[in-house]
């Protein structure tokens, strides 16, 4: 089986060959981390915004169990 990168994966494997110490690989982890939590505000903004989330929603996730049941 053969892996196929795409154009977002090469170029990351890319600025890896600058990554010269652990805290360098750490910074742009956490560079990467910061991008995808700004990501996720916008889209929790986004739907609050557009009345798919509110209030009671968020509320209901206090007793959401969603648990594999095990036999």
């Amino acid at each position: 089986m053969q892996t196929v990168f795409n154009q977002a994966q090469l170029d990351l494997l890319d600025m890896m060959s600058f990554v010269k110490s652990p805290h360098m690989l750490s910074e742009l982890m956490q560079v990467i981390s910061d991008y995808f939590a700004k990501q996720a505000d916008e889209e929790i903004d986004r739907l609050w915004e557009d009345g798919i989330l509110n209030e009671d929603k968020v509320e209901s996730f206090r007793h959401l169990h969603e648990r594999t049941p095990y036999q």
